[in-house]
């Protein structure tokens, strides 16, 4: 069987196949934040953060600190903090070609998460980075995102995944963080430094 002879093309395709959501699911998408909105960022450790460049070329880059990290600065806009890292900076690349972004924000141990879209833009420094500073490091920058829109999603995948269950969890049924670098990344190296490299001293140079 050929995929492409099953290939969807248009919108009347998809909802063909699919069907149209209920009202109370189409409509519940808002264009400001709720307080309820505001306790589920507060409650949150980690998002990830989807962008494109100009050519819709995507990114999804993970973003973790602790709960609260980011701020929320008023009803329609919020700062997603920048700690030091790789320096690819793809996401932020895309959002000075194309500025804007999609989150999602999850809470350990739920199922549900909440959704936002909006534009971004980047920004070096502003008053409230003094309430971003994490063992005393401010950011090296902040993605600010305009809401525009924002929607709790419902908890299916997690609980078709069984993501948040440890009886589901094998994290030795991939290769170690070493062997992956090994083999994909610094070759150079042996296992042994790169064990060393991702060993306890790793987390010291989190800030």
């Amino acid at each position: 069987m050929d995929p492409d002879d099953h290939r969807i093309d248009s919108a009347e395709q998809l909802r063909a196949l699919v069907g149209e959501p209920l009202p109370r699911v189409r409509d519940k998408v808002r264009t400001s934040l709720h307080q309820l909105d505001r306790d589920w960022i507060a409650a949150s450790p980690f998002c990830v953060v989807s962008t494109s460049d100009a050519a819709g070329r995507c990114d999804s880059s993970p973003k973790g600190d602790p709960a609260g990290f980011v701020k929320v600065l008023d009803e329609r806009t919020l700062a997603v903090p920048e700690r030091k890292g790789n320096k690819r900076v793809d996401g932020y690349l895309n959002v000075l070609e194309n500025p804007h972004a999609g989150l999602i924000f999850l809470v350990p141990g739920r199922g549900d998460t909440l959704r936002v879209n909006g534009r971004a833009r980047l920004v070096s420094d502003a008053p409230w980075f003094d309430d971003m500073v994490v063992k005393g490091h401010r950011p090296v920058l902040a993605l600010v995102v305009e809401v525009e829109e924002v929607f709790f999603h419902c908890a299916k995948a997690f609980m078709r995944s069984a993501l948040w269950h440890p009886s589901t969890w094998d994290p030795m049924a991939v290769g170690s963080r070493p062997e992956i670098a090994r083999a994909l990344e610094r070759p150079e190296d042996s296992v042994e430094e790169l064990e060393r490299y991702y060993g306890a001293q790793y987390s010291t140079g989190l800030y």
